[in-house]
């Protein structure tokens, strides 16, 4: 008798070639970035959202449409960190408070417009999640921040720290995947079984290891790690949307280490749990 083998879900990828979030100098290359890592996602279906550079909000609009409409499991290919509010927003339209937010990132993207030293979205794009931000980038319904894992976050500003610590949001420093899959059945709802969304910045990665991003953090994960932590996620709860974002195209050892990472990560996360 053949063994049964788990197939993935009916997958959609969706590409937003957005960049103008970012405040790194050399974010065009998000461009082609976005791009790229459409192309390595094993999917049923691609959609390319045209993004207007000259206007976040209606970017985010273009995207929502986009998001809305997709079928079965949802990659967003990003672009800069800034394309995942409304994915993650159209994750809590459909979850509400069982959705939990794994937030695989070098920063905290939790600034404000008041707080950001560089002004720029990518770096407050979870924070307008939870309903503080630019006007036009905010979530609709906000994500509650004792909803929010931070994983191998380690590069914060003192008002992504304040926010922290006065909200609760919980943090996993380390390439630990008890540690991941506990605190997230503590971010959930009593009684509630959750459904998580996983953000990749893919500066969550040690630069020693993957430098094709703008704004790089030594001490990061290595990408068996990485892959792990989200296996172990994958393989306990419902994952509900995946987002991969940040990647600057600049070595070709980048791209080889990607081509093997991106559809083992889209392939975790879509299986069918059992």
């Amino acid at each position: 008798m053949g063994q049964t083998v788990a197939t993935r879900s009916d997958v959609t990828v969706v590409e937003v070639p957005q960049w103008r979030g970012s405040g790194a100098p050399t974010a065009e290359r998000l461009r082609e970035g976005a791009k790229l890592l459409a192309d390595m996602v094993p999917a049923d279906h691609h959609v390319r959202v045209e993004v207007d550079d000259d206007d976040l909000p209606e970017t985010a609009a273009r995207v929502r449409s986009a998001v809305a409409a997709a079928t079965g499991f949802v990659v967003t290919a990003g672009g800069d960190c800034g394309v995942e509010l409304e994915p993650v927003a159209e994750a809590m339209r459909r979850h509400g408070d069982r959705l939990v937010v794994v937030w695989f990132d070098a920063h905290g993207d939790l600034n404000t417009p008041a707080t950001s030293p560089s002004g720029a979205f990518h770096g407050m794009v979870l924070r307008a999640l939870t309903g503080e931000g630019p006007a036009g980038l905010v979530a609709d319904t906000p994500l509650d921040p004792r909803r929010i894992v931070l994983a191998a976050v380690r590069d914060l500003d003192p008002g992504e720290t304040a926010f922290i610590e006065a909200t609760g949001i919980r943090r996993v420093t380390g390439p630990d995947p008890a540690a991941l899959t506990e605190t997230i059945a503590s971010a959930t709802p009593p009684g509630r079984s959750p459904a998580v969304y996983i953000h990749i910045d893919l500066d969550v990665l040690d630069p020693g290891t993957f430098a094709a991003v703008g704004s790089p953090a030594p001490g990061g994960l290595q990408p068996d790690q990485l892959l792990a932590m989200v296996k172990a996620t994958a393989d306990r709860f419902e994952v509900t949307g995946l987002g991969v974002t940040e990647y600057e195209p600049s070595r070709p050892e980048d791209q080889a280490l990607l081509a093997s990472l991106v559809p083992n990560l889209v392939e975790a996360c879509a299986r069918p749990r059992t």
